[in-house]
C-alpha cells in the first residue's frame, strides 16, 4: 500500500519560500507520477504541479509557472516542491498525491493521497 507524508508546510510572510516535502513508501515508483495540489477554504482541490518519477518530465498550473519547482529525489523516494515569490492568495493546505502512469492534473486521476500540509502567507 502506497503511503505519502507531507511536511514542510508554516506560516511565512509575502515575498517567502517554503518547500514542501513528501515522503513516499510501500511500492517502487519508477513508474508513477506524483502530483502536488492545494485546497484554500471553501474552495476546490486543484492542480498546482507533478512530475514523472522517471525521466523527471514537469508540468505545472500557469499561477505556479516562474514561482513553484517540482522535484523528486529518486533514491529517497522523496518528492518535492518550492514554492517562492508566495502571495496571500497560495494559503491553502497542500496535498501530494501519486498514480501510476502519466502526470494528470485532476484530482480523481490520483489513486493515493497524504493527508495535507497547511501553507499560510500573510500579507
Amino acid at each position: 500500500q502506497v503511503q505519502l507524508v507531507e511536511s514542510g508546510g508554516g506560516l511565512v510572510q509575502a515575498g517567502g519560500s517554503l518547500r514542501l516535502s513528501c515522503a513516499a513508501s510501500g511500492g517502487t515508483f519508477s513508474g508513477y507520477s506524483m502530483g502536488w495540489f492545494r485546497q484554500a477554504p471553501g474552495k476546490e482541490r486543484e492542480f498546482v504541479a507533478a512530475i514523472r518519477w522517471s525521466g523527471g518530465y514537469t508540468h505545472y498550473e500557469d499561477s505556479a509557472k516562474g514561482r513553484f519547482t517540482i522535484s523528486r529525489d529518486y533514491a529517497k523516494n522523496t518528492g518535492y516542491l518550492r514554492m517562492n515569490s508566495l502571495k496571500p492568495e497560495d494559503t491553502a493546505v497542500y496535498y501530494c498525491a501519486a498514480r501510476p502512469g502519466w502526470p494528470e492534473t485532476t484530482v480523481l486521476e490520483y489513486d493515493y493521497w497524504g493527508q495535507g500540509t497547511q501553507v499560510t502567507v500573510s500579507s
